[in-house]
């Protein structure tokens, strides 16, 4: 992969801070909005989507994502603000400063307080935008732009709650997820109401 193949961003945004479970800890003690994405979920996903060959995914982490899609044969390209160890990534990238469009999909798990964000600026830049997100993310009236313009096509419901996605660091026991995910699919070629239905991630083990 070519570094120019990704404008990249040095100058650094405040770091966000946030929980998936309100009142487990402290900002501090959380550190950075990373979650990394159990890879089930991507598997999950291979099973229902076909995704095209070129895909971005412009936060991260340690790769849960990114590797099982390149191991499906896709030519993923892989930024994050912060280094947190996926390989053959480029760091330093911030996805929500300008930047020209580099692929034929976004494909993430977005920062929990960025999610709209995100959301926002990935349908700018790509036809496809996958993102995994609460399914609560349905229920805002602020989000009304993004999800009653008849780009969003579908919505993967997990039947049963993936595993828990736990904070970068934490080393306390494995729990299933409190949070309801789902993967939301906008596409820029839809036309219409999004279709929903539920996956699951166990026959993926």
């Amino acid at each position: 992969m070519k570094r120019e193949e990704v404008d990249q961003h040095t100058r650094a945004r405040p770091v966000v801070r946030h929980s998936y479970q309100s009142g487990r800890a402290s900002s501090i003690e959380r550190g950075d909005d990373c979650y990394d994405s159990p890879p089930v979920a991507v598997y999950a996903l291979l099973k229902v989507e076909r995704l095209p060959q070129r895909i971005w995914e412009p936060a991260c982490g340690k790769g849960n994502i990114v590797l099982p899609l390149r191991a499906a044969g896709h030519n993923v390209v892989a930024t994050d603000l912060n280094d947190r160890g996926c390989p053959d990534s480029l760091n330093g990238v911030d996805f929500l400063l300008p930047c020209r469009r580099i692929s034929d999909a976004v494909i993430t798990n977005p920062p929990f307080a960025l999610a709209e964000k995100f959301v926002a600026t990935a349908l700018e830049r790509a036809p496809l935008v996958i993102m995994l997100l609460r399914l609560a993310f349905m229920e805002s009236e602020r989000r009304s732009y993004l999800l009653d313009t008849g780009k969003l096509a579908r919505v993967h419901v997990f039947a049963r709650r993936l595993p828990m996605m736990h904070r970068a660091g934490w080393q306390g026991p494995r729990a299933s997820s409190a949070m309801a995910l789902a993967w939301f699919v906008w596409d820029r070629h839809h036309k219409g109401a999004a279709t929903i239905d539920r996956i699951s991630w166990e026959a993926t083990q």
